[in-house]
């Protein structure tokens, strides 16, 4: 599938049975794991048609890769307009304590993130946390 940018992202897929729900999640291979690039879930009654999942899940791929959250410009990353959404990751470090992040389906350590947020130094924010099967 293609991004705002004209990029194709390649997606693999995988459905899992939990129960009374079922999970169907995609992942792209962009780096040396999945834990790289874009990830989508969607969970839905286990009873559900499986196609009709499938194109609820390429719903929610689709409006994603239509919008940049973390545009480069000659100036390096900025943020476009005032949201951000992304995935909080490992870093890969061991005893590591800060996280790492996947924005616009690129690897971005917390600390580049950081600097990236100067820009609205003394702005209020609100972070939310959601479930990996939850719209953002």
């Amino acid at each position: 599938m293609l991004d705002a940018d004209g990029d194709l992202h390649e997606f693999h897929f995988r459905s899992l049975l939990l129960g009374d729900q079922l999970s169907l999640e995609t992942f792209e291979l962009a780096g040396h794991d999945e834990s790289d690039g874009y990830r989508f879930q969607i969970l839905d009654d286990s009873q559900s048609n499986p196609f009709t999942v499938l194109g609820k899940l390429v719903q929610k791929i689709v409006h994603a890769l239509s919008m940049k959250h973390l545009p480069y410009d000659a100036s390096g990353l900025q943020v476009a307009g005032t949201m951000v959404r992304g995935r909080i990751e490992w870093d890969g470090v061991e005893d590591g304590c800060q996280p790492s992040v996947i924005i616009d389906g690129r690897r971005g350590e917390w600390a580049d993130f950081g600097a990236v947020l100067m820009a609205f130094e003394g702005w209020q924010f609100r972070l939310d946390l959601l479930d990996p099967s939850d719209e953002v």
